[in-house]
C-alpha cells in the first residue's frame, strides 16, 4: 500500500474517532466548558497533532513533517484571530457559555467540509495557473498591512447581506433551549443559535482566504495542506474556551501574525528566484509568534504593576 494512502486512512480514522469523542460522546448534554476541561482537550489535540507529525516524518519524509508542523503553527496562530470574531458573534446574539459549545461543534464540522473544498480548488488553480501564487503572495502582504494598521471593526450582522436574506427566507424567534429551529404557530422559525452558526461559518471562510494561501507558500501537497488545517481547526473549540477570557491579553499577537503573513507573502513572490528552506520558515514563524506573546505578557504585567 502506498505510504500516503496509508496516512490518509490513519488520518481519517483518527480524526473521526477524536471528533466523536470530543464533539459527541463528551458532549452528550449541554454544559459550560470550564478552564480545566478546555486545557485538557487543548493538550490532547496538540499531542495528537504532534504524533501525526511524527508519523509523517517516518512514513513520508523529514521535509514533509517540517512542512506539516510549519503549516500547523501558522494555521493555529491565525485561528486565534477567529476567537475575537467568535466572541463578538456570541455577544451580539446573546449566546451564553452553556450553548456556545453546541454552536462551535457544528461550526467546526462545517468548516472541515468548506476547507476541503477550498484547498482542492486552490491546489487545482496552482497546478493549472502557477502565476496565481503571486496573487496569493500579494494578497497576504495586503492582509498583513490591514491586520497591523487598521482598527478592528465592530461586528454588526444586520448590515450583512446574508443576514438580511435569512430574515426574508426564515422567520426569527427567540431562544428555545439548544434548538436551532422551533415551530411557532405552525411556522418553522430560526433561533439565534442557527444564526450564530451561519456567521461562524462565514467567519471561517473569510479567515481561510488568509490561512490557506499562507500554507501554499510552504507546500502545495494537498495531504499536508489539508491535514495541518484540520488539526489546527479541531483544537479550536477547546482553545476558544481556554483563551476566550485571556485572548485580549495578547495585544501584540496580531502584529506577530501580520509579520508572519507578510513573510509568507514575500516568500511566495520570490519563490521562483530564491528557495527558502522549510526549516527557516518554521524558525521565523516560531520566533516571531513567541516574541509577540512574550512582549504582550511583559507589557500586561507592567500595566498591572503600575495600577
Amino acid at each position: 500500500m502506498d505510504n500516503q494512502i496509508m496516512l490518509w486512512l490513519v488520518f481519517n480514522v483518527l480524526v473521526a474517532g477524536m471528533l466523536y469523542i470530543d464533539l459527541f460522546w463528551a458532549q452528550k448534554k449541554s454544559h459550560v466548558i470550564g478552564m480545566r476541561e478546555a486545557a485538557v482537550w487543548s493538550v490532547v489535540w496538540v499531542i495528537v497533532s504532534l504524533l501525526f507529525c511524527v508519523g509523517i516524518y517516518f512514513v513520508m519524509s523529514p521535509e514533509k513533517a517540517l512542512q506539516f508542523l510549519t503549516g500547523y503553527i501558522i494555521e493555529k496562530s491565525l485561528s486565534v484571530d477567529n476567537m475575537f470574531v467568535f466572541i463578538m458573534i456570541f455577544s451580539y446574539f446573546g449566546i451564553g457559555p452553556l450553548y456556545q459549545p453546541r454552536v462551535l461543534k457544528w461550526g467546526i464540522l462545517g468548516a472541515l467540509i468548506l476547507r476541503f473544498v477550498m484547498i482542492l480548488a486552490g491546489v487545482a488553480l496552482i497546478e493549472r495557473f502557477h502565476w496565481i501564487l503571486y496573487v496569493f503572495g500579494a494578497f497576504l502582504i495586503y492582509t498583513a498591512f490591514k491586520m497591523a494598521f487598521e482598527e478592528e471593526k465592530e461586528f454588526d450582522p444586520e448590515k450583512s447581506f446574508v443576514f438580511r436574506k435569512i430574515k426574508k427566507i426564515l422567520p426569527m424567534t427567540g431562544f428555545h433551549e439548544e434548538k436551532f429551529f422551533y415551530v411557532v404557530n405552525g411556522v418553522r422559525c430560526a433561533t439565534p443559535l442557527f444564526l450564530a452558526i451561519i456567521f461562524v461559518e462565514i467567519s471561517d471562510v473569510v479567515f481561510a482566504l488568509d490561512s490557506i494561501p499562507a500554507i501554499f507558500a510552504i507546500t502545495t501537497d494537498t495531504f499536508i495542506v489539508y491535514t495541518s488545517n484540520v488539526f489546527a481547526i479541531l483544537g479550536l473549540r477547546a482553545l476558544f474556551f481556554l483563551l476566550s477570557g485571556m485572548v485580549r491579553m495578547f495585544v501584540y499577537l496580531k502584529y506577530g501574525v501580520a509579520i508572519v503573513l507578510a513573510y509568507v507573502g514575500i516568500k511566495m513572490l520570490i519563490m521562483d528566484l530564491i528557495h527558502i528552506p522549510t526549516v527557516v520558515s518554521l524558525g521565523v514563524v516560531v520566533i516571531v509568534l513567541t516574541l509577540s506573546v512574550v512582549l504582550s505578557l511583559l507589557v500586561k504585567n507592567k500595566q498591572t504593576q503600575a495600577v
